[in-house]
């Protein structure tokens, strides 16, 4: 049985790959849950400001992460 996947996924994954940042990196940096991605990939459904947290954070990703 497949999963729907919440709307912000697709552009979690973009960002994943086009940025080079782990999944556990991304989640902790976006909202502070590492599992994040793969709870996303398995279906969860984010609530609406958690999903507009991670939209924002996709939107200001290249000025708010200054890498190590």
């Amino acid at each position: 049985m497949e999963h729907a996947h919440d709307p912000v996924l697709p552009f979690v994954e973009a960002l994943l790959a086009r940025e080079d940042i782990t999944p556990t990196a991304f989640g902790r940096l976006a909202i502070g849950d590492p599992r994040l991605v793969p709870d996303l990939r398995n279906g969860r459904e984010l609530r609406r400001l958690t999903r507009e947290r991670v939209f924002r954070f996709i939107t200001n990703f290249a000025s708010a992460y200054t890498p190590p």
